[in-house]
């Protein structure tokens, strides 16, 4: 299955992410070398959210992730949520539909 996990960040995210950014990708490459995570990064134009892409079979494993991304404990991601996306399309579609 696949889930996404969307950040909403403060307005001055691209200030305050500077001190948490290392331990941040660290976080998250771990969860890549686990198989978990797929792809990661902030919405552009403009920067006032991120998704990250899992595949994985609960939501709890992005849930973990949020609950200890130093972004979300900081404060400087002010919501989080994980929304189950049901993909059809696509060479890893969980559910490909032709």
């Amino acid at each position: 299955m696949h889930y996404l996990l969307l950040y909403d960040f403060a307005p001055d995210y691209l200030e305050r992410r500077v001190q948490f950014r290392a331990e941040h990708l660290r976080g998250a490459w771990a969860s890549v070398e686990r198989g978990e995570l797929i792809l990661g990064g902030a919405l552009a134009d403009p920067v006032d959210g991120g998704m990250l892409l899992f595949k994985c079979d609960s939501p709890e494993i992005p849930e973990g992730f949020a609950k200890e991304d130093p972004y979300v404990k900081s404060g400087i991601v002010t919501r989080w949520r994980v929304r189950r996306w049901t993909t059809v399309v696509g060479q890893d579609a969980d559910t490909p539909v032709r």
